[in-house]
């Protein structure tokens, strides 16, 4: 499935329904008087959180949804039928701006929650409505209320516990292959990832949903390599795995830690202030000699210690992922979260992936 993080709709509510103007005319009854019912109340436009949904390729072709009008009323003190609502289900995560992509309306962040986009008009009155000790025949009804129409933007966040960072090629979709069940695409080329995947992990008594992000490079905070569409996935995230390339030069490691970081400082929205665990990933390709001096250059600007481990190889994993667990532990106490991410929901559409079959030299590969 196309994984789309975005999508633009138009919306209209049903208009209501115009009142009646009747009499009630039946044989041997004199005096009849007014009877026109009121007419109906127009459909609403209602968005609804659900699990069963990751991505909005729904909205991909179609953008503009109208729901019914109300019926107009009756004789005989009947009211119009109501117009059917529309319901767009969106998944969990998903937040509704205004027309100008800046104004956030809504943010969707549980399974069931609904936001009404476009409010139905309510119906028109009918002559019966009119009747006094003063005006006993009034021939007065009026028209159904407009409804509400607009254009919004749909924009997905997912909800994550752990981020996975860092530039492209550093074995971030190794990693959640790895310690989880689900099945990103992986190559030995940069931006093998190009849709964010996720994952549950689990050590100990800790169960966490992780989140791999396509890579980040300069200029992403601006959207270079839609880089700022993809850092707004990590907003959700309570700890961040930054990830380096053990295979490059000690000067390069330095480097590629500096342009993410200066990266993730220019995009804001508190990602800056997340907490990070420093891994220096791929430590099966490095000597003794090789992993000190590339710790010693990374910790310089960094003036942290990175982990070493090797994704490919399972060394150290676990001790990362117990890292992680601690980390997110620590952050949950100081920032009550307000968004939770579902493991049941994650490890169902892990359940559901097949591995993506990747060019080889003679062809496709199973």
């Amino acid at each position: 499935m196309k994984f789309l993080d975005q999508a633009k709709l138009y919306v209209k509510a049903g208009d209501g329904g115009p009142g009646c103007v009747s009499f009630r005319r039946e044989k041997f009854i004199e005096f009849g008087g007014p009877d026109g019912g009121n007419g109906g109340r127009g459909g609403h436009v209602i968005l609804q959180a659900t699990h069963n949904l990751n991505t909005l390729i729904d909205y991909r072709y179609q953008q503009h949804f109208k729901a019914k009008r109300g019926m107009g009323g009756a004789g005989q003190n009947r009211t119009g039928a109501g117009g059917d609502d529309i319901l767009l289900r969106v998944p969990v995560g998903t937040q509704v701006y205004a027309e100008d992509n800046q104004t956030l309306l809504y943010d969707l962040t549980r399974a069931g929650e609904e936001f009404v986009l476009a409010q139905g008009g309510e119906g028109g009155l009918g002559n019966a409505h009119f009747k006094s000790s003063t005006n006993r025949a009034p021939r007065k009804s009026t028209k159904g209320e407009p409804a509400e129409e607009k254009t919004i933007w749909l924009r997905l966040k997912l909800i994550a516990d752990v981020g996975i960072i860092g530039q492209p090629n550093a074995g971030k979709s190794t990693f959640l292959a790895t310690v989880t069940q689900a099945r990103p695409k992986i190559g030995n080329y940069p931006f093998t990832t190009l849709n964010p995947q996720l994952g549950v992990a689990a050590i100990d008594q800790s169960e966490f949903v992780i989140a791999d992000l396509p890579g980040l490079i300069e200029g992403a905070h601006e959207g270079v390599g839609l880089g700022d569409r993809f850092l707004g996935h990590a907003e959700r995230c309570g700890v961040l795995l930054h990830l380096l390339d053990g295979g490059q030069s000690p000067q390069d490691l330095a480097k590629a830690y500096v342009t993410v970081r200066r990266e993730i400082e220019a995009y804001g929205h508190g990602l800056e202030h997340k907490y990070e665990v420093l891994v220096l990933n791929k430590s099966d390709l490095m000597s003794p000699g090789d992993t000190e001096r590339k710790r010693r250059a990374v910790a310089e600007v960094s003036g942290v210690n990175a982990m070493m481990m090797s994704g490919e190889q399972g060394d150290n994993v676990e001790s990362v992922l117990r890292a992680l667990a601690a980390a997110l532990a620590q952050w949950r106490a100081e920032h009550p979260p307000t968004v939770v991410a579902d493991t049941e929901a994650v490890r169902a559409q892990e359940r559901m992936q097949e591995p993506e079959r990747l060019p080889t030299e003679r062809g496709w590969a199973p």
